[in-house]
């Protein structure tokens, strides 16, 4: 069963399991604005790569802004699993990659949830990397190899993308599905000739592997990957002031990233237990717009005129229906209904 399927095989059970309906789990107990405690929890999903969400964490700048909600973080290694907790209803703010989002909101999927941030556009930070004892020099030298990436991944997107660049189809070597830690372990044994990840994984990988290519070029050769901030539909509609609150945190730390840098690495590093010369190191590798880049038509755009975010987000799926890995391709009007801009730009200062 492809990676794919299992995903959507779970969620359908996870919905069949929690009864959702209609705008999906997520809206189990959580709309309206009651009194009860359910109403003043935030569940947000994060995952240890470097960017202005760890700082966020890190300074508990969404807990100064909102005193009285109830905020949990909770780490996930994938965006495939962040799909699949969102199809639970378990979580209402998350970090993901944009190709789980185009798989997200593609069928059978259609997670009701909008890409309300930015977070970073992928560079340097995510790459393919071969051990030096494979001898493969470049992606067409993969044939017959072993390769390992996250299912689902922006990696993955990214590997798909490079092998059809190179005129590979993935039957000419073998793609295994690991997680990031998974991946380290198993390169560690010897068990892989080469794989594609992000930091801080990739760091570690790099100390005997070569980059075949790296996001950033795939970027320029017209397949960019972002990781972005998305937001339960449900969890907008009763919330929007703590949604508005959120994305000024993630605004703010967008500004010291750019501002402050070394204060920016201290708070990343705390968070993924590194150096603060290492976090500096990794956070040069990723690209960070500013907060005003965001308001952009290159980006999210502003009510009454979407960004071209959602044409980037449709082109990941027309992609990835074109390598069997979605069933089908959602128009932009859908794509670009699920971009969340109210109040931009204002709402980010």
């Amino acid at each position: 069963m492809s990676s794919f399927k299992r995903v959507a095989a779970t969620a359908v059970a996870v919905l069949m399991a929690t009864g959702a309906c209609g705008d999906g789990a997520a809206s189990q107990g959580r709309g309206g604005g009651g009194d009860g405690a359910a109403d003043r929890t935030i569940r947000i999903a994060y995952q240890a790569f470097p960017s202005g969400d760890l700082i966020v964490k890190n300074q508990g700048l969404l807990e100064k802004a909102l005193p009285g909600y109830e905020i949990t973080w909770t780490k996930f290694d994938s965006g495939a699993s962040i799909n699949t907790a969102f199809v639970a209803g378990s979580v209402d703010i998350a970090a993901i990659g944009s190709s789980p989002v185009a798989r997200g909101l593609s069928a059978p999927l259609n997670i009701p949830y909008q890409v309300a941030f930015v977070l970073d556009v992928a560079g340097d930070n995510e790459a393919l990397v071969a051990r030096n004892e494979s001898g493969v020099t470049d992606v067409a030298g993969l044939r017959g190899k072993k390769v390992a990436t996250s299912f689902a991944s922006t990696s993955h997107y990214s590997l798909l993308a490079a092998l059809d660049r190179a005129g590979l189809k993935e039957s000419d070597l073998t793609i295994v599905d690991l997680e990031p830690q998974d991946i380290l372990a198993a390169w560690t044994r010897g068990d892989l000739d080469a794989a594609y990840t992000w930091l801080p994984t990739l760091d570690a990988l790099k100390k005997d592997g070569t980059v075949l290519i790296s996001s950033r070029e795939l970027a320029t050769a017209g397949k960019p990957t972002l990781d972005l901030g998305v937001v339960s539909t449900a969890f907008i509609e009763a919330h929007p002031d703590a949604v508005d609150a959120w994305r000024k945190a993630e605004a703010q730390a967008l500004d010291l990233i750019a501002t402050d840098p070394a204060a920016a690495a201290t708070a990343v590093g705390a968070e993924l237990n590194i150096t603060p010369e290492d976090a500096r190191n990794q956070l040069s590798q990723g690209v960070f717009l500013t907060p005003a880049d965001l308001a952009t038509p290159e980006w999210l755009g502003t009510e009454g005129a979407p960004g071209r975010i959602a044409d980037n987000l449709v082109a990941a799926a027309q992609f990835l229906h074109d390598q069997q890995k979605i069933d089908s391709v959602p128009d932009l009007a859908t794509v670009q209904k699920a971009v969340y801009v109210k109040g931009l730009p204002g709402a980010l200062s």
